[in-house]
């Protein structure tokens, strides 16, 4: 299990345990976090877990072309802007912080 921050919209804090392997999208959905809808299931169609990584560390997954083509299409990207059904949980990423999108 691996340790991640989730900050929500209006900046309150939830720390998970993540099973490692999974992304951070489903360790979102299995700790009830709301603000990550996933609609798509973790397929890369719709954009509903978008979120923000400030300071990813070197353990963190590459974007991938297809990631950044469907990130160029929500209004609210940023450089730091990623899909967090495409990110998986592993040690490394102990302590990340996600910060939650506004609109999903």
């Amino acid at each position: 299990m691996t340790r991640i921050v989730y900050v929500l919209p209006d900046g309150a804090e939830r720390l998970v345990e993540a099973s490692d392997g999974e992304s951070l999208m489903r360790a979102a959905l299995q700790n009830d976090i709301s603000e990550i809808v996933g609609e798509c299931g973790g397929e890369m169609s719709c954009g509903t877990c978008h979120v923000y990584i400030d300071d990813a560390p070197d353990g963190i997954d590459p974007q991938s072309r297809d990631e950044r083509e469907l990130l160029d299409m929500v209004d609210s990207a940023r450089p730091s802007s990623r899909l967090a059904c495409q990110i998986a949980v592993r040690p490394e990423l102990a302590g990340l912080c996600v910060r939650i999108a506004d609109a999903q």
